[in-house]
């Protein structure tokens, strides 16, 4: 066997968990995948004399590697609304516990509003060990600054909840966030959002009720030809351009009666994608 070869069977004896770590970081598995192989990439053209731990190595690969998307995410277009509604899959019998066990929709929703390195610090040392040491040297940070960064993930998920599960609960509360943005009502706006609301766009994300609410109260005009309808299968308005093709779609998430996250979709191509129809 050639050491090209042993090496490669060395990487995929870690590629599970590997893949594991990138799709709790990135929740999506083509990026997932991606961030695995760029991981080969650069094992295959490194010296693997000098690499102590191959398991620990490659983990903090493909966390930089991740940490990099997720923060390249800002200037991209938005993330797929599936996927913040749907459990992680598993990508074959080969995945171990690591990635089959379930996890929540509220779960997701919390994760995908964590800063990168929130997020980083909680998926690698809460959902796979790693030592705040190890996570301190990929964020570029302290020891205790990784573990405070863990810390804080760790509240937002554990006050995370399911979204309500009565559509007609869900419609009357986008009703009701929709008539007070037609009126730039602000104080209305606050009745019906979470305190810790988190509304993402193509331009990045906004959290606290406050922000979000002036930022509703801002777009006035466009929420009064706003019209109601279910975007990906969630609650939501939609606004329709000229030809009445889609310009803008919101999907809200609704947990006790209030709006905890709102993701706007303004790019053509995901527009054209996304199942949308009359609100019922």
């Amino acid at each position: 066997m050639s050491d090209t070869d042993f090496l490669a069977e060395c990487f995929e004896a870690h590629r599970p968990r590997l893949r594991a770590v990138a799709y709790r970081m990135l929740g999506s598995l083509a990026e997932a995948e991606d961030a695995v192989q760029e991981a080969w990439f650069r094992l295959s053209r490194s010296d693997v004399r000098d690499i102590d731990n191959l398991g620990g190595w490659l983990t903090t690969v493909v966390g930089r590697v991740c940490l990099d998307m997720l923060r390249s995410r800002t200037s991209r277009r938005e993330q797929p609304l599936e996927s913040a509604r749907q459990p992680l899959p598993v990508a074959g019998p080969e995945q171990d516990v690591l990635l089959a066990d379930s996890v929540g929709v509220a779960l997701l929703v919390v994760l995908r509003t964590l800063t990168p390195a929130e997020r980083l610090a909680f998926v690698l040392h809460d959902l796979f060990g790693v030592p705040f040491e190890e996570i301190a040297v990929i964020v570029d940070r302290t020891p205790a600054a990784a573990r405070q960064l863990a810390s804080r993930a760790r509240r937002r998920v554990r006050g995370a909840e399911a979204p309500d599960a009565d559509p007609e609960r869900q419609r009357e509360v986008v009703d009701a966030f929709l008539a007070a943005a037609r009126d730039g009502d602000f104080d209305g706006l606050l009745k019906v959002l979470d305190p810790d609301v988190v509304a993402r766009a193509a331009g990045g994300i906004s959290t606290g009720a406050e922000a979000v609410a002036r930022g509703a109260a801002s777009f006035a005009h466009l929420a009064r030809i706003a019209e109601p309808a279910l975007v990906g299968g969630a609650p939501g308005v939609v606004v329709l351009g000229p030809t009445s093709r889609p310009e803008r779609a919101l999907a809200f998430t609704v947990v006790r009666d209030r709006i905890a996250v709102i993701d706007v979709v303004t790019d053509p191509e995901r527009l054209a994608a996304l199942d949308i129809l009359p609100a019922p």
